[in-house]
């Protein structure tokens, strides 16, 4: 008998979120063995009570989570506030050093890791919003939204939550929470808001995410001028909206975090010209969440697996090519673009066809941009 054949005798099997516990055949070898499969939030979470008193910030969301994260931190950092950031961004939470007493740990949370834990409290929970995205590891999408939704189900009745309402599962998990009562913030779409303060939250979707961000230091007591303070200085995160370059008027924008359609359409939506390049392990077979920001395409440049595919979807709409690679389509898009265009790297899919991760590919944007120089 191998030594894992039989999981009888342990407390916990922890694995990473990458692990699929749908097809893994240790998950359902756990499973029958009744062993609890956990991750490291969950180990965190038991180790709470260890900790010098702090409180807990929990963020899911198909989109805007890391944004949001990073935001948060910044403004409690403005505020003076300790805090860490972990969970889905930056280093694991279990590796960091743990906070005086007061600190906030800031959690970015997939669904992934949602799963693998179950006694997360956290003091504030936030779900940004829910798209058809990692479909492959659920029941469909109705498994994807319920495992967004466990977030809240880990929570006191007197801890806070906020939720952005703009897609109907996330507006029907508001529904369910209406018991919470004061404790219960809807964030609702297409609320106006000044954002000309905010150098790197532009765009509607940077409104949403400023709003739960807002409700979340409000809930953790942090005062309005510290709020304004850390909205204004905000740098934002690498490859997400970032530019990087401006070479003869044109400039070069890394929105490699966006790997999915949902979270390219605000990206193709704040530029008036753009050279988009698009493409890599696809999670669906559409771009139809792009399609009301295509008048902004002056020119498409197709890569990766999802290239020649996505090149049959788009031609009726603009111009493209299937250039294949990151390389060719930066330097192809690079002598097609007028002053006043904008290079955008904002692929709406996954990078592990060509790249480790997306940070990767953005890092190979980055290279092939400053080659042109």
């Amino acid at each position: 008998m191998a030594p894992l054949d039989d999981l009888s005798g342990f407390d916990a099997l922890v694995v990473s979120p990458g692990v699929p516990l749908n097809t893994h055949p240790l998950a359902a070898a756990a499973r029958a063995a009744g062993v609890p499969v956990i991750g490291d939030i969950e180990l965190f979470a038991q180790a709470r009570a260890d900790l010098p008193p702090h409180k807990v910030v929990g963020i899911t969301g198909t989109n805007g989570k890391s944004t949001t994260t990073a935001l948060v931190h910044h403004i409690l950092k403005t505020a003076g506030i300790p805090t860490l950031m972990g969970g889905n961004i930056g280093l694991p939470i279990l590796e960091q050093e743990a906070l005086p007493e007061g600190g906030v740990y800031m959690l970015e949370l997939s669904s992934y890791q949602i799963d693998l834990t179950q006694t997360l409290d956290c003091d504030v929970a936030v779900l940004l919003n829910i798209t058809p995205d990692h479909l492959d590891r659920y029941d469909g999408f109705e498994g994807y939204a319920a495992s967004k939704a466990r977030l809240f189900a880990m929570q006191s009745p007197d801890h806070d939550t906020v939720i952005g309402i703009g897609d109907a599962p996330s507006a029907q998990i508001a529904r369910g929470l209406s018991a919470k009562g004061e404790h219960l913030t809807k964030i609702a779409p297409g609320v106006c808001m000044d954002q000309s303060n905010w150098p790197t939250l532009q765009g509607p979707h940077n409104a949403q995410n400023a709003l739960a961000a807002i409700a979340v230091v409000k809930a953790l007591g942090v005062s309005e001028v510290d709020i304004d303070r850390g909205l204004m200085s905000f740098t934002g995160l690498p490859h997400r909206m970032e530019q990087i370059a401006s070479y003869g008027g044109v400039a070069y924008v890394d929105d490699s975090k966006a790997t999915n359609p949902e979270s390219t359409a605000p990206a193709l939506a704040a530029f008036d010209r753009v050279h988009w390049i698009v493409g890599g392990r696809a999670k669906g077979d559409d771009l139809d969440a792009c399609k009301p920001a295509f008048g902004h395409v002056v020119h498409a440049y197709t890569i990766g697996e999802a290239g020649p595919k996505f090149a049959e979807i788009l031609k009726d709409s603009m111009r493209v090519d299937n250039v294949g690679t990151l390389d060719a389509a930066v330097r192809t898009a690079a002598a097609n673009a007028k002053p006043g265009d904008t290079v955008l790297l904002s692929p709406a899919c996954a990078s592990f066809d060509q790249f480790r991760d997306y940070e990767a590919r953005g890092a190979a944007f980055r290279a092939a941009v400053e080659s042109l120089a």
